[in-house]
């Protein structure tokens, strides 16, 4: 039987395949799209988890990048104080020990006593002083000087061990030790590399007996012939000269590893009284000592000078009441002020006849130190070290002297001291057999100019 073509029934069966696969194309379409933006949200989530941090609370919700979060923590971050170990050291001392420091007493006799441990252990002086009566054989010293370092360790901070050794007719060496000749021997050269090596030996022949502190070189200017205290302990006449050779010199004590102390400012050169035995005045203007006298301390100063004495005269037109060693005038307003000085000031000897006929040592002691000196230089008598000490402490106590005051000194006395690597255990050092051979090889060239 001939069946007729339905075209209705065809066309159905031709769309209903058609329009099922654009269904099914359609729906994986859709689930493809569904699963990659699962993928790139997962990603997104991932990347977020180990590579960048969210957001702040109080941010847009935007996310930095690795360099920008590294960058905020970097200034986030705030910087390292640098420490300082001069002030970590004193802030670590008790006021007892902090004045001890500025302090630097005599000792009696050639070997360590009772007395002198009691004054170590009990007022803790900074530093001992040598004189000519201390002094025994080369091995004799060396062994007195150690065994002060030794008695010294109980205490936080190491002791200077210092001496006048200048050459000429003061010197406290031994005679197993060769001779060095005076300042105006060696001025007479004008040679400053001759006064440099004049500095390196008068080192080295302290550093036999363990001391590591020299009182010198001496800057006054011996502008007066009738002097009786300096004369050729002076290069010379001359500001310029004094001034070239003293610095020569303490480079060369430096060199060596000595610290250098100036002296007497602000000049001892035109006196006609020795400050040993009584208060020399020097009438001369600011002007005038600006001229000459100071010439050789402003050099000394220029250098970073470690350490200045400062000398028992008396100046009435700048400072009519006090001596400069007790003068705010000469100390404070001069050497500290204008000469920008804020190294260690050392007052001479406050049991010399300048001071103790016209001061009583108590009233001294404070003047000195209101004036802005770091260390009292007393020698001779334990009894003084004492009521030095005691002075102070109880003018801190009262509030005549600050805490603050003291620590501004006993900050400058630590800074040399470890500015130099001072320990008790340094020993005395050096070949007294070569040393003696370079005395007199250097000798022979003083004398040949």
């Amino acid at each position: 039987m001939y069946l007729r073509n339905d075209p209705i029934r065809s066309k159905r069966k031709f769309s209903l395949p058609i329009l099922f696969l654009l269904i099914g194309i359609l729906l994986l379409l859709t689930a493809c799209g569904q699963a990659s933006k699962s993928d790139s949200t997962a990603n997104s989530s991932a990347g977020s988890n180990t590579e960048q941090p969210a957001a702040p609370d109080d941010s847009d919700g935007s996310l930095t990048t690795g360099e920008e979060e590294n960058s905020n923590e970097q200034n986030n971050t705030p910087p390292e104080e640098e420490t300082d170990p001069v002030q970590e050291q004193l802030d670590q001392l008790t006021l007892d020990e902090k004045i001890g420091q500025m302090i630097l007493a005599g000792v009696q006799g050639t070997a360590l006593d009772e007395q002198a441990k009691q004054m170590i252990v009990n007022q803790k002086v900074g530093g001992i002083i040598f004189y000519a009566n201390n002094v025994t054989t080369l091995q004799g010293t060396a062994k007195f000087v150690q065994s002060i370092k030794e008695e010294n360790r109980s205490n936080p901070v190491p002791i200077f061990m210092s001496v006048d050794q200048e050459g000429g007719k003061v010197s406290r060496m031994p005679e197993a030790v060769e001779s060095i000749p005076s300042n105006g021997k060696v001025g007479a050269t004008k040679d400053a590399e001759l006064a440099e090596t004049m500095g390196e030996l008068l080192a080295r022949q302290i550093k036999l007996a363990g001391f590591n502190v020299d009182f010198a070189p001496v800057l006054d200017v011996n502008s007066n012939p009738n002097n009786p205290v300096i004369g050729d302990r002076s290069f010379g006449s001359s500001a310029e000269l004094v001034s070239r050779l003293g610095i020569a010199e303490m480079k060369g004590l430096r060199s060596q590893g000595i610290i250098p102390v100036v002296k007497h400012f602000p000049g001892h050169g035109d006196t006609s009284v020795d400050s040993h035995l009584d208060l020399p005045v020097v009438n001369k203007t600011e002007k005038q000592l600006a001229e000459l006298e100071w010439i050789p301390f402003q050099a000394a100063v220029k250098e970073q000078v470690e350490a200045v004495m400062v000398a028992h005269t008396l100046f009435p037109k700048l400072d009519p009441d006090h001596p400069a060693s007790l003068s705010k005038v000469i100390i404070g307003e001069h050497l500290r002020d204008k000469f920008n000085y804020d190294g260690v000031v050392i007052t001479d000897d406050l049991s010399m006849g300048a001071i103790a006929k016209n001061y009583k040592l108590n009233e001294a002691a404070i003047a000195t130190v209101q004036a802005g000196s770091d260390i009292l230089l007393v020698a001779h008598s334990y009894e003084s070290a004492k009521t030095i000490f005691d002075t102070l402490k109880d003018a801190v106590k009262k509030g005549t002297i600050t805490e603050s005051r003291i620590d501004e000194s006993v900050y400058r006395i630590l800074t040399l001291k470890q500015s130099y690597k001072l320990s008790d255990e340094q020993q005395a050092s050096g070949d007294l057999k070569q040393l003696n051979t370079d005395i007199v090889e250097w000798r022979k060239r003083v004398n040949a100019e």
